[in-house]
């Protein structure tokens, strides 16, 4: 069985090059500027898709939550007041829309609710993200099924028990499921990479890798599992403000993951044994004995 699906020119899945996403999400902190850069040091870095988070905040920010206090670099000001602060407009999109165009990257967005994926329907983006938050919304993932674009549905925070309720509502056909613990950052002892592989039994989709970890042996490690799909969070400078920083690769770090899964993809091979044009000087010299069995 093959798993692959079409996203924008490119086939994802089973046999081909993996597909690396750099999450850009609210890492720009609201200015468009920032954003730039960041578009641009993906680009250098040779990823193939830039994703965003677009959210309606009065809808996605819960009424407990809309009136803390928290302090931010616009002040000390309520939660609501700090989610639109990061969060892009039509002004904003149109412009990263031409300019991803201009770079020649794909980009795309996670949707957190209806009025997001209607937002974003007057871009020709290849798919929606289903974050891990919203996988348990049955509702969000018919309606952004209806646009017919494939959907990547991100399972952390989750059990079998719900993702499979989510397959089931989203069907399988032009999805793909991304195994992800949603801590920020999250530990090796929780990154649990052998449920790609639990995923892929379960599930004749193809299933890829959303990781929010420190460091960037884990991807290589997800490739080799069978994920067709690596998400990193792109950063500028860990060390600015923003709750998805530190879990976030900067782009010298974003340049080497994706050189280590290049390499790690090209060194699976097919499984079959065989003899290389490369070995036969070694064997000349090195074999003492030689037999046909």
């Amino acid at each position: 069985m093959k798993r692959e699906i079409k996203l924008g020119n490119r086939l994802v899945g089973d046999g081909h090059p993996t597909y690396i996403v750099a999450e850009i999400g609210i890492n720009h902190n609201g200015d468009l500027e920032i954003c730039k850069q960041m578009i641009n040091a993906a680009v250098h870095a040779g990823v193939d898709a830039v994703k965003f988070q677009k959210r309606t905040p009065e809808v996605c920010t819960p009424p407990e939550q809309q009136k803390q206090m928290r302090e931010t670099p616009w002040g000390y000001i309520t939660y609501l007041e700090y989610r639109y602060k990061v969060e892009f407009g039509e002004k904003e999109y149109r412009e990263i829309d031409r300019y991803c165009k201009e770079k020649g990257i794909t980009w795309f967005a996670s949707v957190w609710d209806e009025q997001a994926v209607d937002f974003l329907e007057q871009f020709d983006t290849p798919a929606y993200k289903i974050p891990s938050a919203a996988l348990t919304d049955h509702n969000l993932i018919r309606y952004a099924r209806r646009t017919g674009k494939p959907l990547i549905v991100s399972t952390g925070m989750s059990t079998m028990k719900q993702i499979h309720a989510a397959v089931k509502v989203a069907g399988t056909e032009n999805l793909i499921l991304t195994h992800c613990t949603s801590t920020y950052p999250c530990e090796p002892e929780e990154l649990n990479l052998r449920m790609i592989q639990t995923l892929r039994d379960e599930f004749p989709c193809p299933i890829g890798y959303s990781g929010h970890e420190v460091g960037l042996v884990p991807p290589q490690v997800a490739v080799a599992l069978g994920a067709c799909m690596i998400e990193r969070h792109l950063t500028l400078d860990r060390a600015m403000w923003g709750s998805d920083q530190a879990a976030s690769v900067e782009p010298s770090g974003f340049e080497r993951l994706v050189k280590y899964v290049r390499t790690a993809e090209a060194s699976l091979g097919d499984g079959v044994k065989r003899v290389y044009e490369s070995e036969m000087s070694s064997l000349k010299k090195l074999r003492r004995v030689v037999s046909e069995e």
